[in-house]
């Protein structure tokens, strides 16, 4: 055979990486097929739909399983024009492929056990004690879907019979100059690291990025099998701990599914304003009316419900978000949106007033794409997505995160008035971040304080107080519930706030004009009590899953939270530190604000009780999220 010329080569490229579009593709109609009653509701529309949109992903893992070959078949050196490097080639090619395709193949079976494409946790199958059951768990896994490996084959033999038809050219091609040659070869490595990212965006797609086209039950479907294996794979997966072996047992101490409420529903809309790095520390009406920043937050909080006992389940934004608009907390060690479980199936508290006929927006005015919030959003059942790009103007950029709260907030009401009642918005502030600026118009308007942190609080704050003097000229205004929540704690300079209970202490606000919502609730709340106090308040009257519990329960207050491989959990006087098999440390906070007393040795009662419910909710938890059990059936 001939050797082919530099031009050639790259159509050669592009017809073996559009043959496995293909390929792909067919691998993503034989699953809808054999998972058809699963993608019922799935519409013609939008099943082309989601055949076009998976190419996106399909490119990427295509892209990253050919890079060898891409980099070293398309290289334009002279030496590498020989017989017996094609022919390494052609190996390189197929087995690459070939184990592509057997991932695709392998969730043709197995998808019908997790509901879910398989991730890099798999690979926990082929090693420890696990690995063992491998032996003889294979041949009868063979046995029982012989047909997906005759499918397997037949892709394999697909490749092999591509391979050779296009790389057999017979026709004559004019050899490039060294420096064209070169030129292109630099182009086309960039331009495959582009399509292995998915496009130029801020950040490579990941696996919850498909919920930006479909919802949560269907992202299996856009997917591709190597792409979810290749994403996951430098991401810990949960190491499951079982520490009880009766469900009924488990269940008497925690359950995440909510029975209905029994009521009509009162169809109210819902605001929810998650305030950046807001924490407890700088609210004065929950420190001392002399140690507060937020001077128009205080007023309202005189009109509205507030905890003041309320926690974070973690220390990052993008462990916030899930917790407050899903209640899906991160109890390990990756956040749940970039985690191996991302693309489980759920439904938010989006999702579920979508299907009650709400219009759900989540407002946010960084740049699009930040910590996958409008990916998330999406997965999360939120209809729209508010970021930087649809504010459309720079005229209100802060230079670093996007655009100013005061403007975004107004913003958000424009859109909102556009609207049909009854509606759900998210909004998530910003400005209260480092480096932590405010608009030069505003910058002797603040009196600010030892962390520089305290003049942006003060300056949302003002904002806010905009916001509300905007809202309350609204028609919808009185009959919208509205939530205050931050996403995490900030910087502090307090003795208390810094602890290991205060550091987790945020503030969370329920109001609503004109209503008996008033008053002040002691029990301990969460992040991930939110959504089901939310349905709880409106009488969302289904059934549905949620790690957290409503506030208005009378009951099993408590919050856990997960940092640096401790379980933090609090409930009734005390709070203990778990690490997975024992605790390490229990305190009575009420009377020990500066934990100094670690009464692990003195209160067994106590020790005993929080570790049976603490251990109930982990098992729950890693089950829930490996198995992908996360909605009520």
């Amino acid at each position: 055979m001939p050797m082919q010329k530099k031009a050639i080569k790259y159509l050669s490229v592009i017809k073996l990486i559009g043959f496995l579009i293909l390929l792909y593709a067919l691998c993503r109609l034989i699953f809808y097929a054999f998972y058809y009653h699963h993608f019922v509701d799935v519409g013609f529309l939008e099943l082309i739909g989601i055949f076009i949109v998976g190419i996106r992903f399909d490119l990427s893992a295509i892209v990253l399983l050919n890079s060898l070959f891409i980099v070293f078949y398309l290289l334009p050196i002279k030496i590498l024009d020989k017989p017996y490097f094609f022919r390494s080639l052609k190996w390189v090619f197929v087995v690459t492929n070939s184990l592509g395709l057997l991932a695709n193949c392998v969730d043709f079976a197995y998808f019908g056990f997790t509901l879910k494409r398989t991730t890099a946790d798999v690979f926990h199958f082929f090693s420890g004690e696990i690995g063992g059951d491998l032996g003889h768990l294979l041949p009868v896994f063979l046995k029982d879907y012989w047909y997906v490996f005759l499918i397997w084959i037949f892709f394999v033999f697909l490749l092999i019979k591509a391979y050779k038809r296009v790389m057999d050219i017979k026709k004559n091609d004019k050899e490039l100059k060294s420096i064209t040659a070169w030129l292109m070869y630099v182009v086309s490595i960039l331009l495959s690291v582009a399509i292995y990212r998915g496009g130029l965006q801020l950040k490579p797609i990941t696996i919850v990025d498909a919920g930006e086209y479909t919802n949560s039950r269907n992202i299996p479907l856009l997917l591709n099998t190597p792409f979810t294996i290749i994403k996951t794979l430098d991401i810990e997966s949960i190491e499951p701990v079982i520490y009880f072996s009766d469900e009924a047992h488990i269940l008497e101490n925690y359950n995440p599914i909510h029975s209905p409420s029994g009521k009509e529903m009162n169809k109210q809309n819902v605001f929810i304003i998650v305030l950046e790095s807001f924490s407890k520390e700088y609210i004065g009406s929950l420190n001392g009316k002399n140690k507060g920043y937020t001077p128009f937050l205080d007023s309202l909080m005189n009109y509205s419900y507030v905890f003041t006992d309320a926690y974070s389940n973690g220390k990052k934004s993008i462990e916030g978000i899930p917790s407050i608009i899903a209640s899906i907390p991160t109890w390990m060690n990756e956040a749940y949106i970039t985690s191996a479980y991302g693309g489980n199936q759920i439904k938010g508290l989006a999702q579920l007033l979508k299907d009650e006929g709400y219009y759900t927006a989540f407002f946010h005015g960084g740049v699009n794409g930040t910590m996958g919030f409008e990916a998330f959003s999406h997965v999360a059942g939120y209809k729209d997505y508010f970021g930087k790009n649809e504010y459309n103007s720079d005229k209100d950029y802060d230079g670093n995160w996007g655009i100013w709260d005061e403007a975004f907030l107004q913003y958000s009401i424009r859109i909102i008035n556009e609207k049909k009642s009854p509606f759900l918005a998210t909004l998530f502030t910003l400005s209260s971040h480092h480096p932590f600026a405010i608009p030069k118009k505003h910058e002797n308007k603040f009196k600010g304080g030892k962390e520089p942190i305290f003049k942006t609080i003060e300056y949302t704050d003002y904002a806010l107080k905009q916001f509300f003097e905007s809202a309350k000229k609204m028609p919808w205004y009185n009959n919208t519930l509205f939530v205050f929540c931050a996403d995490h704690t900030g910087p502090s300079n307090d003795i208390y706030f810094e602890n290991k209970i205060g550091n987790n202490a945020i503030p969370i606000i329920f109001f609503q004009p004109d209503s008996f919502l008033k008053g002040r609730n002691n029990n301990i709340i969460q992040q991930i009590d939110i959504m089901p106090s939310i349905l709880d308040y409106i009488h969302y009257n289904k059934s549905y899953f949620a790690f957290g519990k409503s506030a208005f329960d009378t009951t099993n207050y408590f919050s856990l939270s997960y940092n640096s491989g401790l379980y933090q959990y609090i409930e009734g006087d005390y709070a203990m530190q778990f690490d997975g098999q024992k605790t390490t440390e229990l305190y009575n906070y009420k009377t020990d604000s500066l934990l100094k007393q670690n009464l692990i040795e003195t209160n067994k009662a106590a020790l005993t009780k929080m570790e049976t419910k603490v251990k109930a909710i982990i098992q729950t938890y890693q089950q829930s999220l490996i198995n992908n059990k996360m909605v009520a059936e």
